[in-house]
């Protein structure tokens, strides 16, 4: 489908206060993280919810498919668009309009960077509770709508345990207004939880209410090694039961990333325990970095023999702490790596994380002796990042791929998207694994919230 140009006018005219490009506009300017984001016919990024009201209806009354885009952080093809689509931006909606200290309440528009809202939480001492590596570019509807999880959410769930409240365009152009700011409620059907992870295929975000945490203070971050991910789950347990510890984040690792990254980021593998099969990075929290360091330090020599820590190393300064974050969060190093890399985002439950990457391991060299998995994580929620080893294979090669991680996952209680969303990535995927009764009633809700199919079309389920 294409776009006449006089529909461009025509969009200007309807939405004064909007900003609009057309192609050439937006061949220039910067995709994000997914080359296929700008694809579409035109971009409008509107002004407030009534100009996205308009432009939904706008687009409902011509037919013309729309998908809405935050940062443009995606990982599956959620926010990918085509020629004859128009991409509602919501980057003008930045704003944080209220922090209530005493409630431990945010109220945020959907295009606000995760960033710009850590640092309004941080004036009167709070966090949201929610912390990702692209947390500049990421915006909270974004993260709404992918139910995004990231590094604290073994400790204070994904984004819709944070969310109280929500607004959203419908695909009709109505506004649905549920901006409830109490933890408590029981009255009737909780709808805005239909948003979360829908990936704008049922209705746009426009504003959430958010719960926020108590500021962490001063913390102490370490990097150690041991034989397996049982290990490391050992000492994560101990810290979490720890009086007083504060357990901010647990990432693992397994060597053959860990070495890969530390050799693309030029850092001194000398000074960092890499010798071990898994390592695990943490940090934890305290009033001071003293008691945070002391804390750690007494965490981990107490545990040391019980859980078989093969090595260790306590960051002795901001320095050391940030060359260890760098070595989990900067993973686009694979990309340069490989040429567009196979890369998976799967949840495991705790116990057989072990025996799924030693099976994911042998069903891949069992497709090409070549391939070996790069996979890191989060490793107290179960949460895997795996990446293979190779360069842009077939449709036929990485299907393969996708049936070794993925066989299996939904029977052990895991899922085959853990926090980046099925967008068009995901969707073969999700046809094959997906139980069919939850396809049929999501089918369902998409068709009677959205009969033209007009919101974000082709991402998660399809019409029959």
């Amino acid at each position: 489908m294409s776009v006449r140009s006089d529909l461009l006018s025509e969009l200007r005219s309807a939405l004064p206060d909007a900003t609009i490009w057309g192609r050439d506009e937006l061949a220039v300017r910067d995709p994000g993280f997914d080359g296929r984001n700008f694809g579409a016919a035109a971009l409008v990024r509107p002004a407030d919810v009534g100009s996205v009201s308009a432009l939904v209806r706008f687009c409902l009354e011509r037919g013309i498919p729309l998908v809405p885009q935050g940062g443009r952080t995606g990982l599956a093809g959620g926010a990918a668009t085509v020629s004859g689509q128009i991409i509602c931006d919501l980057g003008a909606m930045n704003r944080v309009e209220e922090i209530d200290r005493l409630g431990r309440v945010a109220i945020v528009q959907a295009g606000t960077p995760l960033a710009v809202l850590q640092e309004a939480a941080a004036v009167h001492g709070l966090d949201p509770g929610i912390d990702l590596a692209s947390r500049g570019s990421c915006t909270i509807g974004g993260m709404i709508s992918t139910n995004a999880g990231g590094i604290m959410a073994f400790r204070n769930g994904t984004m819709r345990h944070r969310l109280l409240g929500l607004e959203a365009v419908l695909p009709d152009g109505r506004v649905f207004s549920d901006l409830t700011r109490v933890l408590k409620t029981s009255a009737g059907y909780d709808l805005k939880h239909l948003f979360v992870g829908a990936e704008g295929t049922l209705g746009i975000v426009t504003r959430a209410v958010l719960r926020l945490e108590p500021l962490g203070g001063a913390s102490a971050t370490a990097l150690i090694g041991t034989n397996d991910a049982a290990s490391a789950q050992r000492v994560v347990s101990h810290l979490l039961a720890m009086p007083g510890a504060n357990l901010r984040a647990a990432e693992i690792m397994w060597r053959d990333f860990a070495v890969a990254m530390a050799g693309m980021l030029g850092l001194d593998s000398g000074r960092l325990p890499l010798g071990s099969p898994c390592l695990l990075a943490l940090e934890l929290g305290a009033a001071t970095v003293e008691e945070a360091t002391s804390a750690l330090e007494e965490g981990l020599s107490s545990i040391w023999e019980e859980a078989g820590i093969l090595d260790g190393l306590v960051a002795a300064s901001m320095e050391q702490a940030r060359t260890i974050w760098r070595l989990r969060e900067e993973t686009e190093q694979i990309e340069r790596m490989h040429s567009h890399p196979p890369s998976f985002d799967v949840s495991v439950p705790a116990a057989a994380i072990d025996g799924y990457v030693a099976r994911i391991t042998d069903g891949l060299l069992a497709i090409d002796k070549g391939y070996a998995p790069y996979v890191f994580g989060h490793l107290a929620d179960g949460n895997l990042h795996i990446s293979v080893n190779t360069d842009n294979p077939s449709p036929e090669r990485y299907r393969a791929i996708e049936d070794v991680l993925y066989t299996g996952l939904g029977e052990i209680g895991g899922s085959f998207s853990a926090e980046h969303g099925v967008g068009i990535d995901k969707r073969s995927a999700y046809e094959r694994y997906a139980d069919p009764v939850k396809q049929d009633l999501a089918r369902a809700i998409k068709a009677c919230l959205d009969r033209k199919w007009v919101l974000n079309p082709g991402k998660i389920v399809t019409p029959v």
